[in-house]
Formats: C-alpha cells, sequence, structure tokens
C-alpha cells in the first residue's frame, strides 16, 4: 500500500515540474523568438538604397545608430549610414531619431534567460533530491517491492518428463547427490556448483528442473533472470543475496534461473550498471558457498554465446547440458505421455513422423488442439485426422519450427547426411547430425592447424555440394552453413594468415573456396554409396552419431 502511495506522489511530482519546465521552455522560446524579430528590417546594398531613393519610395527615414533604417509603404531597409549620402536623403525625406534602448533591452533578455536556466537547473536537481529519498525509502521498504524469496516443492518426476535419455543420465548423479550428500563428502568428491541447461525455447529446460527437484526430493527456489534485473540500484544484488541465504538454510536444494542471459550476458557491451553489479553479486554467491553445501544452481539459456566468461569458468556452470530438439523416438514418446489421459485412436509414430522439428511444447500446444478439434466435431476420441487439420494453425503461431513435406525431408536427408559422412571422413568430431540439428563439437585446442581448419570448412560445404550433385538445383537450406563457412575462410586469410603471402587479397578468399568446393566434389562422388545409405538411415531415424556413421563407412570401405 505504501509503495502504490510512494509511486503516486512520484507522477504528481513529476507531473507538477513537467508543467514547469514546459512553461519556462515555451517563455525561452519566445524572448528568443522577439529577439530576432525586433530588428525585421532586411540590409541592402547602396546601389539598391539609390533605386528606393530615384523611385521615390521611401516614406520615413530612421537613425539608429550607426544604421539607417528607409521605411515603405509595405517593408523596411536597413544600410550602414556611411554606405549612402546622407544629406541627401535627409533633405529630401522626413527623419526620426531612435532613442537606443537596445542594451537595455539585451540586458533584461540575457537576465531572464539566465534565471529562466537556474531555476530549470534547480528543479532537476530538487527532482533527483527527491528521488535518491525514494530509492533510500524503497531500499527500506524492499519487501514491499517485490516478492519475498519462498521455497516450492516440485511433484515433478523424470516419469513426466518423456524423452531426453542422455540429459537424464547426466542429472541422475546430481539427484544422487542431493539424496545423500554425506556419501559424497565422505568421499572427498566433489560435484559441480552450477548446471547449465543449454537449448533452443519450448524444449523442457524449466520442466528438467523440476524434474530434479522432485526426484530428490529438495526445496526448489524458481527465479527468472529478468526479475533480478531491478528498477532500483541494488535491489538486484539484494535479491540474489537473500535466494542464496534462504537456500543454504533450507539445503539441500536447488536454485533454478530461468532465461539467464537477461543477468548474465558479457560485462562492458551495452554497460547497465544495475545488471552489472546483480551479475557480480551472482558470481559473488557461487564463489561463497562450498562444492558439498548441497546447494546445486541450475540454469537455463538459449544464448549461451552472449553470457559473461566468468559465469561459465570451472567452479560455476562448469557444467553444459545440451537439449536439442526430439528426434523422432523421443516425439513418440512425448506424444506417447501427452495422450496417455486423452481417449485416442492415433498412430503415434505417423504423428512423431510429421512433426520433423517440434519442440516439447509445440507437441503439447499440437496434441491439446487436436483434442479440442475432436470435441468440436463431436467426437470423444482423438484421431489422426484431428492432428492433421490443427497442425497448420500451430505451425503459423510458431514460425520458428521446421516442417518439412516428404520431399522436403529427402532433400534434407541428403543434405545433412553428406556433413556426415565428410565430417567422419575427415576426423571432424560431432555429436550428433540429424535432419534439423547440427552438433559439431566446439574446438578446445588453444593452437589449430590449418588442415583441420580446412576440413571444417569442408564439412560446411559439404551438405549444399551433395544436394546438387543429387538434384543439380541448389537449395535454400545451405544459407547457415555456407555463412560460416566464409566467416572460417576469412579467418584462416586474414586472422591467422594461414596462406601463402603476408599481404592477402579478397582473390586468395575466392582461391581457397574454389579449391575446397572441388575437394569436396571428388570426395562425395567417391563416397556416394555412403552417402545414400547414410540418407536412408536419417530418413527413419532422423539422428545419426558418429560412432554409427564409422560403422556403415567401415561395411563400404
Amino acid at each position: 500500500m505504501k509503495a502504490t502511495e510512494q509511486n503516486s506522489k512520484t507522477k504528481r511530482f513529476e507531473k507538477k515540474h513537467i508543467r514547469i519546465i514546459l512553461s519556462l521552455s515555451l517563455l525561452v522560446v519566445l524572448l528568443l523568438a522577439y529577439a530576432a524579430l525586433r530588428d525585421g528590417d532586411t540590409l541592402i546594398t547602396h546601389k539598391q538604397a539609390n533605386a528606393l531613393y530615384s523611385k521615390d519610395k521611401i516614406e520615413k527615414v530612421v537613425i539608429d545608430g550607426d544604421y539607417i533604417h528607409l521605411k515603405t509603404a509595405d517593408r523596411g531597409y536597413k544600410i550602414y549610414k556611411d554606405a549612402i549620402n546622407t544629406a541627401a536623403f535627409f533633405s529630401k525625406y522626413p527623419v526620426e531619431v531612435k532613442e537606443d534602448k537596445s542594451y537595455l533591452f539585451d540586458l533584461v533578455l540575457l537576465a531572464i534567460l539566465i534565471g529562466s536556466i537556474f531555476y530549470l537547473f534547480r528543479m532537476m536537481k530538487i527532482n533527483r533530491l527527491q528521488q535518491l529519498k525514494q530509492i533510500r525509502g524503497a531500499r527500506e521498504e524492499n519487501a514491499e517491492i517485490y516478492e519475498p524469496v519462498q521455497a516450492l516443492t516440485s511433484n515433478v518426476t523424470f516419469k513426466d518428463v518423456a524423452g531426453i535419455k542422455d540429459v537424464k543420465e547426466e542429472l541422475e548423479e546430481i539427484i544422487d547427490f542431493l539424496r545423500e550428500p554425506q556419501k559424497y563428502r565422505e568421499l572427498d568428491i566433489r560435484l559441480p556448483k552450477g548446471v547449465l541447461l543449454v537449448g533452443p525455447p519450448g524444449v523442457g529446460k524449466t520442466l528438467i528442473s523440476k524434474a530434479v527437484a522432485g526426484e530428490a526430493g529438495v526445496p526448489f527456489f524458481y527465479q527468472s533472470g529478468a526479475s533480478f534485473v531491478h528498477i532500483y540500484v541494488g535491489m538486484g544484488a539484494k535479491r540474489v543475496s537473500e535466494l542464496f541465504k534462504k537456500a543454504k538454510q533450507m539445503a539441500p536444494s536447488i536454485i533454478f534461473i530461468d532465461e539467464i542471459d537477461a543477468v548474465g550476458k558479457s560485462r562492458g557491451e551495452f554497460r547497465n550498471d544495475e545488471r552489472e553489479a546483480t551479475l557480480n553479486q551472482l558470481l559473488t554467491e557461487m564463489d561463497g558457498f562450498e562444492e558439498s553445501s548441497g546447494v546445486i544452481v541450475i540454469g537455463a539459456t538459449n544464448k549461451i554465446d552472449v553470457l559473461d566468461e566468468a559465469l561459465l569458468r570451472a567452479g560455476r556452470f562448469d557444467r553444459r547440458i545440451h537439449i536439442s530438439l526430439p528426434d523422432l523416438e523421443e516425439r513418440a514418446k512425448t506424444l506417447e505421455l501427452y495422450l496417455v489421459h486423452k481417449p485416442n485412436n492415433v498412430d503415434i509414430e505417423e504423428i512423431a513422423r510429421m512433426t520433423v522439428g517440434f519442440n516439447s511444447a509445440a507437441l503439447d500446444t499440437l496434441t491439446n488442439e487436436a483434442a479440442i478439434f475432436a470435441m468440436r466435431e463431436g467426437r470423444k476420441v482423438v484421431e489422426n485426422s484431428d492432428f492433421e487439420a490443427v497442425k497448420e494453425k500451430v505451425l503459423l503461431g510458431k514460425r520458428k519450427i521446421l516442417s518439412f513435406t516428404e520431399e522436403e525431408r529427402r532433400v534434407q536427408a541428403v543434405y545433412q547426411s553428406a556433413k556426415a559422412v565428410v565430417a567422419t571422413w575427415l576426423d571432424v568430431e560431432f555429436e550428433k547430425i540429424g535432419i534439423v540439428t547440427t552438433r559439431l563439437l566446439l574446438q578446445e585446442h588453444e593452437i589449430l592447424s590449418r588442415s583441420k581448419l580446412i576440413n571444417r570448412i569442408k564439412v560446411y560445404l559439404a551438405g549444399s555440394i551433395a544436394t546438387k550433385l543429387h538434384y543439380n538445383e541448389q537449395f535454400t537450406n545451405a544459407s547457415a552453413d555456407i555463412r560460416q563457412a566464409k566467416e572460417l575462410v576469412n579467418k584462416v586469410i586474414y586472422t591467422y594468415a594461414m596462406s601463402d603471402n603476408f599481404i592477402v587479397t579478397p582473390l586468395q578468399e575466392e582461391e581457397l573456396l574454389r579449391d575446397t568446393v572441388s575437394e569436396v566434389t571428388a570426395l562425395l562422388k567417391t563416397l556416394d554409396q555412403a552417402l545414400s545409405e547414410v540418407s536412408e538411415y536419417l530418413l527413419q531415424h532422423e539422428n545419426i552419431t558418429q560412432e554409427k556413421c564409422k560403422e556403415i563407412l567401415r561395411e563400404l570401405f
């Protein structure tokens, strides 16, 4: 209630000063306009003055300091008095001498301007002091500014999360640690303080963290990264401090920070003092508790590339779990889970095949929309036709989700299989390559050879070359890989200076790309049979590991 009253007072105070500032600004503008227009006579030359004299258009002559003003019926002119024969003008036309009050006027105008500016600065200073007073009051009453930190009890378990078998395995030891931390302490085993879940939106990062808390049976503290970036300076850091204090008190426990990139962006770019203070506090808190304290911090992001390096170093979020879009098998299990309480006559495998690129959230939405459609049709059982009827509706709201026709799936299978085969042949390590995903392992070496970099470029180019060989056509799905290939070529030539000459030209980039394309083309023609088999495997399973790709190559070569 007090916070509401305070906000109301602030708004009234701001409105009052806005009116004053606008009024003073208008006064200054009017004074400046008057000063500019008070002498509106046009400055003319000796020749122009004589022309007015000859045509007898002058009605009156006014002496004003060093200038002679010539007044005609419709306007006024002025000329420097030594530029004309004043005797002739004075004898012919009535003369008027203007009293020199300009200095007094200028002094008054200057005083008004100085007074107005001083008043404006004074109002700004008062406004600033008022804001500081409000901030101090807000800090004293911070409990009223935001909800206090509260622990949640999670009823979600891994039974409620379909698929993601690899992710579950990685999290099992953390669950076991939260259940029996003493067992690990006795063996002096240190587990990571922080786990970072990395993946595109909608793949279930929040649900997974809740499942970890539910499986371990420990308190769960949920916070959004955006909730730390508070309007009041210092409030975000205080909130982080309170969150960790509460989690330690209730240990073992889990702190889950969703969209951690909102507070954990790299410092120095687009500087924000409040966000940096909050990030510094988060880093300090993660350093401040021991590995055996029983508190695990789980962060979630789909923008790991923007996170501050200090947040990712060993001892903080030093374990990263990548969650990709579900493959065919995972989509089938997810659909089965979502349909378990809905009466249905659905061929789950068929629906799984038609939902390439759908994440867990999209599958949930699709299943619900299909059930609603069946109800509207007057049926109590969901069928395949219901999914087909609402699929486009779901897609329109999710533009990033890919949904291929059968022909597009085949094109994409050829494209991705070429990358898998070339990467395996050239020893470019990858975790998994699928119809919609490519997960090449990041280079962890400080020193990279030219041949390794060239091999990576070949992998990026393999897909577009394979589809051109197979279909004698080029496709838009190659754009991202071609861009990466060009960026890496640019680094090889310019950044790493891996060319025959230290002075390089764009021609060398073109030459390197042309040679690479030629080599990949020859390699793909040699590996054509392997390409066909891997392509068929992808059409059936949608993902292939490097080990499976090696197995296929061993059988053929």
